[in-house]
């Protein structure tokens, strides 16, 4: 085996090397800097940008890793405590010198030319649109939405079940609704539902209060509501909220007939009276559930051959990662839910979190997250760090892009064929049922802001009605009336990242486009994924979509020829 290289980070040239972020008194002299620095040439203006990206850089990777900690041990105290405070004293400091920062450079007549230059324009549109939305009042109110969406990673990460005598966690719970016995389907399920529904007033008050701020937060900010003033914060400039609406229109017009088609086809291979939402996960031919790995380690090193085979540098990216230690894969207590890639600027190794169990979702979930860690190591020699920070309809696009072009070397999971045209199957059917779970919660963020002063009753209505909009028709709830209510404080992007969720649904679309480009020629679609993945964010979204050889696009049309697409890969296996 080659020795791997390790990554070095970069020399600085504005902070010492040797500077870390401890507090803001000892970070402010930089920022006074930059605010005082004279910028009479273009070559002033570029460095000066430089300088700045360096110093941004430092303090991203500071805060990375006190989340990335936070969210490994969420029962550490020193660790809650340090992200804390950075949330609570450095970043309330850095936001309005960052504003300052950027009037600085909007005053500069030079900016207008070094908006030719690759890159800068889109980057000097961004800066832009900051200056608009910045208000000095929302500071605090962003310090205190850190502090409380904090809190739901703390109620998740500590729910735990008593399943045949041990404490487990729901993530490890979850793996006994794969079982081919339904009655201990079922009691796991019930299970589950009765720990999430502990918290559920806990967690609609922390939701009630958490919509409140942001609402304050879009008034201050001269929006009517936080949806709008969220359009322009996440700078969608290449789609508005009625193109959301189009979507949805076309995912309930185009893909939750064939939702119908999965349902009705499982209940009928499973015959039983009624399919239950404890049946949805399990294989409808009462096969084992599938278990592509025994644990963390195995996880490791069989996606790192399944990217080597894709591509060597694809394979020495994951590594490099692996023997630096950026990966924590296996579910634990005491560990925050979900899964996430998190980017480091200065190094630009990134890190991935997930909590992997053993199951089809958890190899999949790290061909995603591995999907972001390439996008990473392709824009980590760009020259400024927002050149690297590309919208998430990009980022996601990385992501889920990888989940479908790696199929082809799933054998490394799945020496059975049977086992792993299965594995393929089962993902492809997963993928069309994400797209309505997708329009589901971005709908439901509409709603829930464009009528901030809801009651929880009105949120709950409003909920069943959307979900019925999306959801098979062929699944019974009954009994379960309280589970289906709450279904939607399973995600976590709604505490935690408002708005983030559509990106997924876009970038979906286009990972099925990359893949169609991959089938009909594997090199030349491999190669416009890394190409559109290398631009960063030097482009606009519908360039990058373009240099993948692809389209951004979410009309019904194309959603049509899409699926079409798709379900002729369904019917090959």
């Amino acid at each position: 085996m080659t020795a791997i290289a390790i990554p070095q980070r970069p020399p600085r040239k504005f902070l010492p090397d040797a500077f870390k972020v401890t507090t803001w008194e000892e970070l402010k002299p930089y920022f006074d800097t930059l605010l005082n620095r004279d910028l009479s040439s273009l070559q002033d203006l570029k460095q000066w940008f430089r300088d700045r990206s360096e110093l941004e850089s430092v303090i991203s990777e500071d805060l990375a890793w006190r989340y990335i900690r936070m969210t490994c041990y969420t029962d550490n105290a020193d660790y809650n405590k340090a992200y804390q405070d950075f949330i609570q004293n450095i970043q309330p400091q850095v936001a309005p010198v960052s504003d300052q920062l950027n009037k600085k450079a909007a005053a500069s007549p030079l900016l207008d030319t070094l908006a030719k230059d690759e890159g800068y324009d889109i980057m000097i549109r961004g800066l832009k649109k900051e200056i608009e939305i910045f208000r000095e009042e929302n500071v605090p109110l962003y310090t205190e939405i850190s502090t409380e969406a904090q809190k739901y990673a703390q109620i998740s990460g500590a729910m735990t079940i008593e399943w045949q005598g041990k404490e487990v966690t729901l993530p490890q719970a979850s793996v006994v609704l794969m079982d081919t016995d339904r009655k201990k389907r079922e009691d796991v399920y019930y299970k589950i539902n009765e720990r999430r529904l502990k918290d559920k007033v806990t967690l609609d008050d922390l939701f009630s209060k958490l919509v409140a701020l942001r609402h304050q937060v879009s008034v201050n900010a001269g929006f009517t509501n936080f949806r709008d003033y969220m359009f322009k914060s996440l700078g969608r400039f290449d789609y508005t909220p009625q193109d959301c609406f189009a979507f949805h229109d076309a995912i309930q017009n185009e893909v939750v007939p064939l939702l119908n088609d999965f349902a009705q086809e499982r209940k009928n291979m499973m015959k039983v009276n009624s399919l239950r939402p404890w049946d949805k996960a399990v294989d409808p031919e009462g096969r084992e559930a599938l278990k592509p790995f025994a644990n963390g380690k195995e996880l490791t090193e069989k996606t790192i051959e399944v990217f080597r085979r894709l591509d060597p540098f694809l394979g020495q990216c994951l590594a490099i990662m692996k023997e630096m230690g950026h990966l924590d894969l296996e579910s634990r207590k005491g560990k925050a839910p979900g899964g996430y890639n998190y980017p480091l600027s200065e190094i630009g190794v990134p890190f991935i979190f997930m909590n992997a169990t053993s199951t089809l979702r958890d190899m999949v979930t790290i061909m995603h997250e591995g999907g972001h860690a390439i996008h990473n190591f392709l824009t980590r020699d760009l020259e400024l760090n927002d050149f690297k920070s590309t919208p998430s309809e990009v980022a996601e696009l990385a992501s889920m892009s990888m989940e479908l072009i790696s199929m082809d070397h799933w054998d490394v999971f799945f020496t059975d064929p049977e086992e792993l045209k299965r594995a393929k199957r089962d993902h492809l059917e997963d993928l069309i049922e994400t797209l309505p779970w997708v329009a589901t919660i971005d709908k439901y963020q509409h709603w829930i802001y464009e009528h901030a002063n809801h009651s929880t009753e009105d949120r709950k209505s409003e909920w069943n009605k959307i979900f019925n909009q999306f959801a098979d028709t062929v699944t019974d709830w009954s009994g379960l009336e309280e589970t289906k209510d709450y279904l939607w404080q399973k995600q976590l992007h709604l505490y935690e990242v408002p708005f983030y969720y559509i990106e997924y649904g876009m970038a979906q679309l286009g990972a099925i486009a990359v893949w169609r480009n991959f089938r009909n020629d594997p090199a030349k679609g491999l190669q416009g994924y890394q190409n559109a993945l290398k631009l960063g964010y030097l482009r606009s979204i519908p360039e990058i979509y373009k240099a993948a050889g692809i389209k951004f696009d979410f009309s019904r049309a194309y959603i049509k020829e899409l699926m079409d697409f798709v379900k002729e890969e369904l019917s090959k296996s």
